[in-house]
């Protein structure tokens, strides 16, 4: 008999969805605020830098309930959204969201870093010679950031991929809907007999996370500027 059920199987390709989602959609804001942190002095730095971070010091249900009383089909935001038919509460969309939120500042630190390591006269050389600032950040930013692009892209799929907390508190675990895979283990742990269960599913969720490492890792030696 089969160690993992139906219900595994669909929270094992919906936990992926969400993680490649989460990255994805969070991967350009997390390069915009980057960016600002890394090369923009204005009033309020330390404010956003603050706000930056607050995923990782904030205990994720706290972040799932607020998400729940701002995009519930009640919420500030939600009723206003629910009225054009976007609706994330109780649906994946909701899970990618919550799981792109708690990633979010595990993607902007090493984009940071790789930014700040830019040897600034290199961007001002592009701009002496014309280049606009898309163009530089385009052809010279980006390409000598792409390491820490790249260990970003692959920390906030690795972190979306384990998110819990504010996923189950924001959108629940229905089967096949917004049960993922740290929610299939939660419920196994909980399950009389389930334990070999449980155990198979963290074996997939170890599968999962060590291959995304190992591909961001050959990924970024070949982006890594000569």
């Amino acid at each position: 008999m089969s160690l993992l059920t139906s219900d595994d199987l669909e929270a094992i390709l919906l936990s992926v969805k969400v993680a490649a989602t989460a990255t994805v959609v969070g991967l350009p804001p997390a390069l915009l605020v980057a960016h600002i942190l890394a090369r923009r002095r204005f009033p309020g730095k330390s404010m956003l830098d603050a706000l930056t971070h607050l995923p990782l010091v904030l205990p994720p249900v706290a972040t799932g309930y607020l998400l729940l009383v701002l995009l519930g089909r009640q919420g500030m935001i939600g009723a206003a959204l629910a009225k054009i038919g976007a609706v994330f509460v109780f649906h994946w969309t909701g899970a990618a969201l919550a799981s792109a939120i708690m990633a979010f500042p595990l993607m902007v630190r090493p984009i940071r870093l790789s930014i700040e390591a830019i040897d600034r006269q290199v961007e001002d050389a592009a701009r002496t010679l014309g280049a606009s600032p898309a163009a530089r950040l385009w052809r010279v930013t980006l390409p000598l950031a792409a390491p820490g692009l790249i260990a970003g892209a692959v920390l906030g799929f690795a972190r979306a991929l384990g998110e819990f907390g504010a996923t189950i508190t924001f959108v629940a675990a229905i089967p096949g809907e917004t049960l993922t895979l740290p929610s299939a283990i939660y419920l196994a742990t909980q399950t009389p007999g389930a334990e070999t269960r449980a155990l198979a599913l963290c074996g997939v969720s170890l599968v999962i996370a060590f291959s995304a490492i190992l591909i961001g890792e050959a990924v970024g030696r070949r982006a890594a500027p000569r």
